[in-house]
């Protein structure tokens, strides 16, 4: 596509907006980030409407949000390449405009594999759009507003998950899922006129670089066999079927494969050499670990609501509405905590909650009210900003400043992978939890029997009587794999919070937000 041209080498830097200008475009970076983030999330509640009218089953359904997730984190490590090898608005507007086309092409499709395709685009074109966003924020506010302008993207970053479930469930009970598609249109135009207009003169110099097109390619191979393998596990018996046999293996010689290359090739696609740095390893893994239970929950929760509570989407998504609501509130107090406190101890406390708040959730049970369902989403949210901001302080500050780029590349790659497989896997368990306790709840025998024989007092036919009971057995068994799986996510969360103490205290402090991606 057509865009501006790249600045002479050594034309100066135009000066930073300033006043309605510099506000328009913070609004409007911050609306591109917001998209791709809601994206993320906005089909959670949609999944029953979507299979429905495509004819798969629930589990088929979830590949449109890890086809999403999975492809959106490949892409964040090319992000530095495009940038530097077409211009950061150019790659801007290209990626913009194939998020938006790749939009209405999801929202027309008829099949599951038109739409896992589009999806796939979709995530690949929204992946270079967080970090540019952020990387024109920065380039458009004066130095002195740096802080300002990552609070522009850290707020859209916990916004944005938030409001994808309720307007998810809205939209396709109101109007009909395509549309969860088709709302990018409008904002997205606005968008490309507003960076066309007012941020030409902040392109990027290009240079030419060589990517690392093995080093991507392995990438690619083991992150779709290890996706792909987590998603038919479930149908084809797992390690009972040769085609699942076969790609894990494929995943795991691919993988070992890529980190060999990845750590010998001079200009990797992923520098994995900066997890040389205890701290940011230490950090990484523990926000893979939250990031993943937060995901888990978006997914897990609304699903449960809808296929056993039998919520419709907008009241699924009214549920998980209140999950960022003290995010939200308490963000600058969290970017702002380490100049008052060890920020490891806000990091561990967080994490600490989350795990807390997940045990909360696995005393769920059937026939519970709406708020006894949606008082652990307000609750998490007491959490979430402080090890979220908080590791990216963390983890970044151990790091050389030359490295940084490459740090906060591949933490937001991990982070984003770690959210696809979560989704995946809390699914899948979820699915298979629930039939080996439906199994074990149909043998109670003597108990099935009193149970048949009261409904039938009750004036039930047989008939009656043996379809409330599948329906009762069905219930119980899903609340049952769903508490399995919050309590597991409830231990992974207490373990993570302990790797807060393997990374080094920085020196002099921290304050201030990182920069997410």
């Amino acid at each position: 596509m057509s865009g501006p041209a790249s600045p002479p080498e050594g034309a100066a830097t135009p000066p930073p907006l300033a006043g309605p200008r510099l506000a328009v475009a913070a609004l409007i970076l911050g609306l591109a980030n917001f998209m791709v983030l809601l994206d993320s999330t906005i089909a959670n509640v949609s999944l029953p409407h979507i299979a429905g009218s495509l004819g798969v089953s629930s589990s088929q359904g979830t590949w449109i949000i890890t086809s999403y997730a999975v492809s959106e984190a490949i892409c964040v490590p090319l992000t530095g390449w495009l940038a530097g090898r077409f211009g950061t608005l150019r790659t801007f507007m290209f990626a913009l405009s194939g998020f938006t086309l790749f939009s209405t092409l999801c929202g027309l499709s008829s099949t599951l594999g038109m739409l896992i395709a589009f999806r796939v685009a979709q995530g690949l074109c929204g992946g270079p759009l967080m970090p540019l966003s952020q990387t024109l924020l920065l380039r458009v506010f004066p130095r002195a507003k740096a802080g300002l302008a990552m609070s522009v993207a850290a707020m859209t970053t916990i916004v944005a998950p938030i409001l994808g479930p309720i307007l998810g469930g809205k939209i396709s009970d109101d109007w009909s899922w395509p549309w969860i598609f088709f709302i990018n249109l409008p904002p997205a135009a606005v968008c490309i006129a507003g960076v066309y207009t007012l941020l030409r003169p902040y392109e990027t110099q290009t240079v030419s670089r060589r990517v690392d097109l093995i080093g991507l390619a392995l990438l690619v191979f083991w992150v779709g066999c290890f996706q792909i393998m987590l998603d038919l596990g479930r149908e084809h018996d797992w390690f009972g079927s040769s085609m699942i046999v076969g790609l894990a293996a494929a995943a795991a010689v691919g993988f070992v494969t890529f980190l060999i290359w990845e750590l010998t090739d001079d200009h990797p696609i992923v520098d994995l050499r900066v997890l040389r740095h205890r701290g940011l390893a230490a950090a990484t893994v523990a926000i893979s670990i939250g990031f993943g239970t937060i995901y888990a929950s978006v997914v897990a929760v609304p699903m449960f609501l809808q296929a056993t509570m039998g919520y419709t989407s907008t009241w699924a998504g009214y549920a998980m509405s209140t999950m960022g609501l003290f995010a939200i509130v308490l963000a600058p107090v969290a970017g702002r905590a380490g100049k008052w406190i060890d920020m490891r101890i806000t990091v561990c406390l967080g994490l600490m909650w989350l795990g807390v708040v997940s045990y909360f959730r696995a005393q769920w049970s059937v026939g519970l009210g709406f708020w006894d369902y949606t008082w652990p989403q307000l609750l998490q949210g007491l959490g979430t900003p402080f090890f979220m901001i908080g590791l990216m302080t963390l983890g970044l500050a151990t790091v050389p400043p030359k490295e940084t780029a490459s740090a906060a590349g591949l933490m937001a790659f991990v982070r984003t992978l770690a959210t696809a497989l979560a989704t995946s896997i809390i699914t899948t368990q979820w699915a298979d939890g629930t039939q080996e306790a439906r199994a074990q709840l149909a043998g109670l025998g003597t108990q099935a029997d009193a149970f048949v024989d009261r409904m039938r007092g009750l004036g039930m036919s047989m008939e009656q009587a043996r379809a409330q009971l599948a329906q009762l057995i069905e219930q119980q068994g899903a609340a049952i794999a769903a508490d399995h799986l919050f309590l597991i996510t409830a231990v992974l969360c207490v373990l993570a919070a302990q790797l807060a103490w393997v990374i080094p205290k920085p020196k002099g402090g921290v304050g201030g937000p990182v920069s997410a991606h």
